[in-house]
């Protein structure tokens, strides 16, 4: 594997990968343990345990009391978090240069050694509660929430990652001991650094941190099946929101990148068909949107609008006559080219960042096996066209049912949701 320039990886004895990137203008480093394990890897019954296991990393370990571990970080100035999604689970840092040593000889601890004790299990899902009961509060999270349940019925993939209140309840510490042993395992773990690092004394710390992680892989993932259908929620907020959802690419499939600028000629900014037509010429809303996004098996690209219950039944049509349009008609060069370079600026803007580094290395070695050059992503971007862009749209607009979920119209939900559903048919 060619490595661009300041980067390094290597692989230690038990399969744990350490890669760093040395950015030499900065005077900080920012390092993290990224695990191949999410909400996806959850059982029936375990929904949430994911979440809860990287909140409970934090509440204390043999050596280290919650309170000491947030000294010893703020003591050097740096900080600690963690964050969970289907596939991965992140516990990262940001340092100042020298103390890299120090944060992640903390990770080791809170992902080694955490008690899990039974008071403070008890105070952390009672956190936990209230914010799945805050999820209730927010209508664009619960549409999510919906969506997910709509194009992922019954699967992992389609579970809150925060769980429900019946499965955080029931998690025990043996349970999470459980969970931790049969996920975080050496295979599935990388190590990532970027800042002001050196790879051989980061490596020397990893091996002497994590050396005893087991070797054996986790067990497989249960593969992703979409179905799609729709949810509405009757509860009532001031604005009614709509998510519609079609099944797009994973990122392992050639035609990811064009889903990625499907998505923004069509909701990617202020100069995107659906910002102009549904705001700026109608005034039917303040935000309208899409995004695509994929796992190693699925992907959906989701139209999100919040606006007055009256104004809905427009919309929609707006939302219809922009997806029709976008499949019967390759968009102008001009639009396309737009978007791809929407994507390459995010792309590149990111790497500036020490810490969108470290996380971009990990999840590269963690889902792709290999550090992917940003010249090939580049490429593959540059290489869609107006016509790769309107093919993907005809194919989702045919591929029924869509995914749906209206939330904050109270009664009037399930009819809006309906009328969405139909977004597939001719304007």
């Amino acid at each position: 594997m060619k490595l661009p320039p300041g980067t390094n990886l290597s692989t230690l004895g038990n399969g744990v990968r350490v890669v760093t990137h040395h950015m030499p203008h900065l005077e900080t480093v920012a390092l993290g343990v990224w695990v191949a394990t999410g909400a996806r890897h959850e059982r029936l019954g375990e929904q949430g345990i994911s979440h809860l296991l990287e909140h409970m990393a934090f509440k204390g370990t043999a050596k280290r009391t919650a309170r000491a571990i947030a000294e010893e970080i703020e003591q050097v100035g740096g900080d600690l978090n963690a964050a969970t999604s289907l596939e991965m689970t992140a516990y990262y840092a940001r340092v100042l240069k020298g103390d890299e040593g120090l944060a992640l000889g903390i990770l080791a601890d809170i992902l080694q050694a955490s008690l899990f004790a039974p008071d403070d299990l008890t105070r952390e899902k009672e956190v936990i509660l209230q914010e799945i009961a805050g999820i209730k509060d927010s209508p664009d999270e619960l549409a999510y929430d919906l969506i997910q349940d709509a194009a992922y019925p019954d699967q992992p993939v389609g579970r809150p990652i925060i769980g429900t209140p019946e499965s955080v309840s029931a998690i025990t510490a043996d349970n999470l001991r459980g969970f931790l042993a049969a996920h975080y395992r050496a295979p599935h773990l990388v190590i990532s650094a970027a800042g002001a690092v050196d790879h051989a004394t980061m490596t020397r710390h990893a091996e002497a941190l994590f050396s005893t992680l087991d070797v054996q892989p986790q067990e497989p993932e249960v593969p992703a099946r979409y179905v799609g259908g729709v949810r509405h929620s009757t509860k009532s907020f001031e604005q009614s929101h709509l998510l519609a959802g079609f099944r797009s690419p994973s990122y392992r499939d050639p035609s990811f990148y064009a889903a990625q600028v499907l998505s923004g000629v069509l909701g990617g900014g202020m100069s995107s068909r659906l910002f102009q037509e549904a705001r700026e010429n109608r005034g039917l809303c303040y935000s309208i949107y899409s995004s695509a996004w994929g796992v190693g098996d699925t992907g959906m690209l989701a139209i999100h609008a919040a606006t007055g219950g009256e104004m809905m039944a427009e919309l929609i049509e707006v939302i219809r006559g922009e997806l029709t349009g976008m499949a019967l008609k390759a968009a102008p060069e001009r639009e396309v080219a737009r978007a791809r370079a929407q994507l390459k600026a995010g792309l590149l803007m990111g790497l500036e960042s020490c810490s969108v580094r470290a996380e971009q290395m990990a999840r590269q070695l963690l889902v792709a096996g290999r550090l992917i050059p940003q010249e090939e992503i580049v490429a593959k971007i540059d290489d869609v066209t107006p016509e790769s862009v309107r093919a993907l749209a005809e194919q989702m607009l045919r591929r029924a049912p869509l995914s749906i979920a209206v939330v904050g119209a109270g009664k009037r939900s399930r009819r809006f949701a309906e009328a969405a559903s139909r977004l597939g048919e001719a304007a």
